[in-house]
């Protein structure tokens, strides 16, 4: 007699099945896990004196120096303020990216911080260091809007706009309007979601 065994992975990306709230409750508990790192890392920077780390680490447009804060940067934040401001939205966002699975959730995140790291240095302003989740947190908006067409995924596609409903005044972040805000990271950022939601997609 054989048994059919359920794909757990297509189980999880189901909405409302068991496996799907065991995957948003594994990844909001690690999303909480990983923010407590940036305020260790905030912590450390005023504690050896603030902007030390952010000079570092952070990417400085246009100087070879500063690319290494494509990697470096969105671990970074000028002061608690900015970090107290990414925290919220980088768990919520990143609780649904990681949901739709470990592996990919890496490699989008990769694919993400290339784009918005990479367009900043060669964008943006040459006398700025540019710190901050924000490019990541972007890019986890447009991943999970891009999933909700290529993998016709609604309730992605529902987190994406609820959650772009209730920060829809960062939205403007996007546009070049006040100067200590890197618009540019975060635009590219949210080209960088949409492209790794074409990458990764999952395939049926």
């Amino acid at each position: 007699m054989a048994y059919g065994i359920p794909d757990t992975r297509t189980d999880a990306a189901t909405f409302g099945t068991e496996s799907f709230y065991a995957s948003i409750g594994r990844a909001f508990v690690t999303m909480c896990a990983v923010v407590p790192v940036l305020f260790l890392i905030e912590a450390i920077d005023v504690g050896i004196g603030a902007g030390t780390l952010d000079m570092a680490g952070g990417i400085l447009p246009h100087h070879l120096a500063g690319l290494d804060g494509v990697l470096f940067s969105p671990f970074l934040h000028a002061g608690w303020d900015h970090l107290y401001g990414n925290a919220v939205p980088l768990i919520l966002l990143g609780t649904f990216a990681l949901a739709g699975g470990a592996r990919r959730f890496l490699w989008s995140t990769f694919v993400i911080m290339l784009v918005s790291g990479l367009g900043v240095w060669f964008i943006g302003d040459p006398n700025t260091v540019v710190v901050g989740a924000s490019g990541v947190i972007f890019g986890y908006l447009g991943l999970l809007f891009a999933r909700g067409f290529v993998e016709r995924s609604w309730w992605n596609f529902g987190v994406a706009l609820f959650i772009g409903l209730l920060y829809w005044y960062q939205l403007f972040n996007i546009l070049p309007t006040d100067q200590r805000i890197s618009w540019q990271g975060h635009l590219l950022g949210l080209v960088g979601g949409f492209l790794a939601a074409i990458l990764f997609r999952r395939r049926s």
